[in-house]
């Protein structure tokens, strides 16, 4: 059974520590982090471990590609979304090419040393947040649905499930909502017309969703992804979107208005999230996992479609996904260089 935390471990191998708390009936996920990661042998060995220890678990990573990519050490590095965003510019069908085949190479590899999925792709319009920038596709809504749509393409072809950030928009907010907090103080007309269309158009093809740690002061008082409004109301209700509802990591800045991390994981499951990450802090991992103990666990069913198509397959010292992934990382690597 899948439990409603996901959570991080320190190093490259599991702890005994690591491996109890595993046990426990609310653990649901692992995101691995830089610091796990060495090669993909010692990735795939890791994450063959966690499922000896806790067969149904779920692991995750954030490879977006450009600056946000955990795994490199013997990985294809990607580039920047907003690069296939220039490019649409004045070479559309090139650009969406490129976008579905990133997309593809980003999850062929991920799930070859047996992690679930990426958290990916990012959503917001590359408007005012330092945050966001070149994470995102493009400046313009219109160019990020085409992009976003053929990256999500390439994604479900390799098998991975997706996850599209920050709902409903990040981009039009100044402040770093890991550091800081964020506030966006309009209306909720102007959010649904703009940041939330690429949401909104790419509802069929996504798996999953993550709240943005933000706050829109007009429309409710509390972040996204601790708010019943957006996510009971306009997600559920008014959208019907049925996907996983990820919070982003409940140890960022901009969460600590719900308090300490039980009160935090308890807000988030509360206005309908499926599952809360506690990143980078063992002892709040601890005590959010305690604060929840005794809640029901989350939806099965929906958390079973974020599971990968991961290949029963002995990585060596260099990772060789066959004549397809070298030919399109051959290409993604021509572009990212002629782009960089």
């Amino acid at each position: 059974m899948i439990g409603a935390l996901m959570l991080d471990i320190a190093g490259t191998t599991l702890t005994q520590e690591d491996i109890e708390l595993f046990g426990a009936p609310q653990v649901g996920g692992v995101i691995l982090f830089g610091r796990n990661i060495e090669s993909a042998a010692q990735v795939r060995a890791l994450t063959d471990h966690m499922r000896q220890i806790r067969p149904d678990i779920l692991i995750a990573v954030d490879q977006e590609g450009g600056r946000v990519q955990r795994l490199r050490q013997g990985f294809t590095l990607l580039p920047a979304m907003g690069k296939f965003g220039e490019l649409y510019a004045h070479d559309s069908q090139r650009a969406l090419d490129l976008a579905e085949k990133c997309g593809w190479l980003m999850a062929i590899e991920v799930l070859a040393v047996g992690i679930d999925f990426s958290f990916a792709p990012v959503l917001d319009l590359n408007d005012i947040s330092d945050v966001i920038g070149d994470r995102s596709f493009a400046r313009n809504i219109s160019d990020i649905i085409p992009l976003a749509s053929a990256f999500l393409k390439g994604m479900k072809r390799a098998g991975m499930a997706s996850t599209g950030k920050h709902f409903p928009g990040h981009g039009s907010v100044k402040a770093d909502s890991h550091v800081a907090a964020a506030i966006d103080m309009r209306s909720y007309e102007d959010i649904q017309q703009k940041d939330m269309q690429t949401f909104i158009q790419l509802q069929p093809q996504l798996d999953a969703l993550m709240p943005a740690h933000v706050i829109y002061s007009q429309v409710d008082p509390n972040p996204a992804g601790f708010s019943e409004f957006w996510i009971q109301k306009v997600l559920r209700q008014q959208l019907g979107f049925d996907g996983v509802l990820f919070s982003d990591d409940l140890s960022m800045q901009a969460a600590c208005v719900a308090g300490g991390a039980d009160a935090r994981i308890q807000a988030a499951l509360k206005a309908g999230c499926d599952m809360g990450l506690v990143c980078n802090d063992r002892a709040a991992q601890c005590i959010a996992l305690e604060g929840i103990a005794d809640l029901p666990l989350p939806n099965q069913e929906r958390l079973e479609r974020m599971r990968g198509q991961i290949p029963a397959i002995q990585i060596g010292t260099e990772l060789d996904l066959g004549d397809e992934w070298r030919k399109i990382r051959d290409e993604i690597l021509v572009f990212k260089q002629q782009t960089s």
